[in-house]
């Protein structure tokens, strides 16, 4: 085991591992991540190229406190395949005592036999892509499962994970507010420990854009979309799942750990077709392309394209926005000197002074956190800070 990711500070020396399946029934109308459908005879392929990859790139077995497993649909994989990808995840990345695994599953490819190879392999958590328990907005959305089947899946998770979490969408194209109570009534009837919400963005280049720039599409009006966001604070504060980030609620306890690290601007490795990762300063992409990622890995070359070296005062900024987003936590002034080197009111002062002006920001002389008014103008604010 190496012991360099003990000793060096997890800004510089990944403590996390993201790694990317990107296998799809379908592609969803308004997904921009590296993900394919029809691509499933590659499935082999494709898990032979990623451990070559996650051996050229970590050398040796490195423990780390959290490993997330996304797409894609990692559970498109079949239970054999999802084993091995287990198992080689579990060689590699071994997991520290008390440490956080996630996989992301579609409801509608998730069973019992993949949820018990999953288990058995060290998986504490699922994090279940529901998106909407209406078939008109899940039509919209083109999501391939039908509304009760996330309570199907969800019955599987609970008895074998000790933490799960359901995604929702906001803001789809022909719905409204009675839309979004009725999901909310769904989704709270199944009694999440965690849930992330997510307003619809219309990414470029996706087939929702493409609707949206033929005017195929109406997105619902940015009135509504405020209320839709505001309802869904109100209503799950009442129901004990706490905002702990622009769009994610736990329950005490059960936050999500890896994105904690995001959001703490800490390092991470990223393995497979698309992945992202930040180590020792350096920000990568691989590409997206799934024949030059397997070409490229079998190789024996790099699959990564451009990198990314921000330079001392960029970091800090780019550590203060994404704390920012840390609904409860914001930016520590003692936290941030120690990760960045920066004292925050020489860097941001004049910025921090603006928006507590402007009631968005709030600051208590040890923190600085959006405000309830700020959360809605997060974007404004984070572009500042940058």
């Amino acid at each position: 085991m190496s012991s360099t990711a003990h000793e060096a500070p997890p800004w510089l020396r990944p403590r996390a591992a993201y790694v990317h399946i990107p296998f799809c029934a379908h592609k969803c109308g308004y997904c921009d991540f590296a993900s394919l459908a029809g691509a499933d005879h590659l499935a082999d392929r494709y898990l032979d190229a990623l451990e070559r990859e996650t051996a050229a790139k970590l050398g040796e077995p490195h423990e780390v406190d959290t490993i997330f497993i996304g797409g894609g649909t990692p559970t498109r994989l079949e239970a054999p395949a999802l084993e091995r990808l287990a198992r080689m995840v579990a060689h590699w990345l071994p997991l520290a005592e008390g440490g956080e695994w996630t996989v992301e599953a579609n409801p509608g490819t998730l069973d019992a036999a993949k949820a018990d190879v999953l288990a058995a392999a060290g998986v504490n958590r699922v994090s279940l892509g529901a998106q909407s328990f209406q078939p008109r907005l899940l039509a919209a959305l083109e999501r391939n499962h039908a509304p009760e089947e996330v309570g199907r899946a969800v019955a599987i998770v609970r008895d074998r994970f000790p933490r799960w979490s359901l995604d929702l969408i906001f803001g789809v194209p022909g719905s409204n507010i009675d839309d979004w109570k009725a999901d909310l009534d769904a989704t709270l009837a199944l009694d999440p420990s965690h849930l992330s919400c997510y307003g619809l963005v219309y990414e470029k280049g996706t087939a929702l854009w493409k609707q949206l720039q033929r005017g195929e599409v109406e997105p619902v009006v940015e009135d509504v979309e405020r209320e839709m966001y505001e309802l869904v604070m109100d209503r799950l504060e009442q129901a004990g799942l706490h905002l702990y980030e622009i769009s994610n609620y736990a329950r005490p306890g059960h936050e999500s750990r890896h994105n904690l690290v995001y959001w703490a601007n800490d390092a991470y490795w990223g393995l497979g077709l698309g992945a992202a990762e930040y180590v020792e300063g350096t920000r990568t992409v691989n590409t997206r392309d799934m024949q030059a990622y397997l070409k490229r890995i079998e190789a024996g070359e790099s699959a990564t394209g451009p990198n990314e070296r921000l330079g001392p005062e960029e970091r800090a900024r780019e550590t203060a926005m994404l704390m920012l987003r840390r609904t409860i936590l914001g930016i520590d002034r003692a936290d941030f000197r120690l990760r960045t080197g920066y004292d925050l009111d020489t860097l941001l002062g004049p910025v921090i002074v603006r928006f507590v002006g402007e009631g968005l920001l709030e600051d208590d002389g040890r923190r600085v956190r959006l405000t309830h008014e700020g959360r809605f103008l997060a974007d404004r604010v984070l572009c500042e800070v940058v």
